[in-house]
């Protein structure tokens, strides 16, 4: 093969590899890869605890309520629905001095 081939080539792949790159970065930014698609979250779960090997507790907020779930392997129980608690504000970082 000759140069040419050679420089022929290595165009070929660095214009495949930036078409792809490209693809990927427009996907991204036009929320194409985000499972949900683009905005604001409604649902989370927002706390789980284990209660033994099988079975699981957890709490999910939905919008501006919380639903308490027990989960296990015969079936899942809604244990308790009550509106959101609303997180409380951060205490203020104590400042140490020194003289």
């Amino acid at each position: 093969m000759e140069f040419l081939d050679y420089a022929r080539t290595l165009f070929a792949l660095l214009a495949t590899l930036a078409l792809i790159v490209g693809a990927a970065y427009l996907a991204r930014r036009l929320g194409m890869l985000q499972p949900g698609g683009p905005g604001v979250k409604r649902m989370r779960i927002t706390e789980t605890l284990l209660i033994d090997t099988r079975r699981r507790m957890v709490i999910v907020r939905v919008d501006d309520r919380e639903h308490v779930v027990l989960l296990g392997p015969g079936g899942d129980v809604l244990v308790r629905d009550m509106p959101a608690k609303e997180m409380p504000a951060p205490a203020p970082a104590a400042v140490e001095t020194t003289t």
